[in-house]
């Protein structure tokens, strides 16, 4: 453990059973098949694996019926299906994709009660080419909010190289639109068991199929307006500040910030850059990769931009390949997305406005926004640098959850650290560190 006040996980039931006596009850997951591949991985191994499921698309992706459990109330019955569940199947574990969408929140309470190991799977930290694994919480609920970063160096084992990055392309991109856009289409015509279903987003689940097929159908076009928008502004040589743009529903956005809505965040940037940034400089929103239009970004920032008397100094841009539009940024605004990882990762300075787990002294900028925009202060490259080795060497796994080849890739080591006795962070700090596979060249 760490010889600290800070502690990654209750002292109570500090170690789990044998493979064999534990029980676990996985809820819901990434679309697609990763949940259920490894379920058949922790059955290997001994466990009892149990799947709840909420709607048509979490049934459809968990092969073994006979240990499946229909939720098929609302949120208000959940939390006492959840403990009848917890007390008849004798569940040691809990399984999760995200840890604030209600049910999820309410599985992370009674497990708090009952002192049963919750594992929480998220996109990486360091995504494109990682997924998270942690215990307890991710994002604002990590552990990693609360150990400081010389906790961090005391316990980070010696690398002579650089630890070798995935694949450039997993090809998760495109499998995560195609499985988003199926999930919702099974949940939309095969729902017939889960009248109740409610999903945890503000839209329906019609809408929702709707605006995943749209994304999957118009991608080529976007592509292309996207390139010719990017090479004109490339062209136009004036210097910019990037601001990475979150999805509006997307639980790190509402769960860990002060702000509900993306129009919120864009009008205190923009009106904050009108009166603070050099007049020559200008402004480029970047939209996640996976935008659908429901948040009304692009006429937020439009009409922002004219209120405060800069349309022509503000430009929206359509995703794009971050590394590129990195590569000439003069510095980063965001909510708490992790692809500012990827522009600390170059030194670019960085401003989050909600909280995040790279936030330590010394990475993020503490200027307000006003002194950020004007002359903002680089990052210390070295604190940087430790914060991202202790990543790589505890909670990020290389793979995705989508494509076949990345989702294999994460399953090869999740499997291991999900029945290990201690969480990635514990099993740092004692000195008992899973063996990570270091890819290959064949790999690449």
């Amino acid at each position: 453990m760490f010889h600290s006040s800070v502690q990654t996980r209750p002292a109570a039931g500090s170690g789990p059973p044998a493979a064999g006596a534990q029980v676990f009850l996985m809820l819901q997951g990434p679309h697609g098949p990763f949940f259920d591949r490894l379920g058949k991985l922790l059955r290997d191994a001994g466990a009892t694996v149990w799947r709840c499921g909420f709607n048509a698309g979490d049934e459809f992706f968990w092969s073994d019926k006979a240990r499946f459990i229909r939720h098929s109330g609302g949120v208000d019955d959940w939390p006492d299906h959840l403990r009848r569940i917890v007390a008849e199947k004798g569940v040691t574990d809990i399984v999760l994709y995200g840890d604030v969408r209600p049910i999820h929140a309410a599985a992370r309470r009674l497990a708090a009660e009952r002192d049963l190991r919750v594992h929480v799977f998220e996109e990486g930290y360091l995504r494109p080419y990682w997924i998270s694994y942690e215990r307890g919480g991710s994002n604002g609920n990590s552990v990693l909010m609360r150990i400081p970063l010389s906790q961090m160096r005391s316990v980070l084992r010696d690398t002579l190289t650089e630890i070798r990055r995935p694949p450039a392309r997993w090809g998760d991109m495109r499998h995560h639109k195609f499985y988003g856009a199926f999930y919702h289409f099974l949940v939309l015509v095969a729902n017939g068991r889960y009248r109740a279903y409610r999903g945890h987003r503000a839209i329906s689940v019609l809408q929702e199929f709707r605006l995943n097929l749209r994304r999957l159908v118009l991608a080529p076009l976007y592509n292309s307006q996207r390139a010719l928008q990017w090479r004109r502004f490339r062209r136009g040589g004036s210097p910019y500040s990037l601001v990475l743009m979150q999805l509006e529903h997307d639980s790190n956005f509402l769960g860990h910030s002060p702000f509900t809505r993306n129009a919120e965040f864009v009008d205190l940037v923009v009106a904050e850059f009108a009166r603070s940034a050099p007049r020559h400089h200008h402004l480029l929103f970047k939209a996640h990769p996976l935008e659908d239009g429901r948040a009304g970004n692009r006429s937020a920032i439009r009409a922002a931009a004219a209120r405060h008397g800069i349309a022509d100094r503000v430009h929206y841009l359509r995703g794009g390949k971050l590394a590129e539009l990195l590569g000439q940024a003069r510095s980063v605004v965001t909510v708490n997305s992790t692809a500012a990882q990827q522009a600390l990762w170059r030194g670019i300075p960085v401003k989050t406005l909600g909280r995040a787990v790279y936030e330590k002294p010394g990475i993020v900028s503490d200027q307000d926004l006003s002194e950020f925009l004007a002359e903002p202060h680089a990052p210390d490259a070295q604190a940087y640098r430790s914060f991202r080795d202790y990543l790589l060497q505890t909670s990020q796994i290389p793979g995705g959850f989508y494509s076949a080849r990345s989702r294999a890739h994460a399953l090869r080591l999740v499997s291991d650290l999900i029945l290990a006795p201690e969480d990635p962070y514990d099993s740092l700090a004692s000195g008992r560190v899973t063996h990570r596979h270091q890819l290959t060249d064949t790999e690449h």
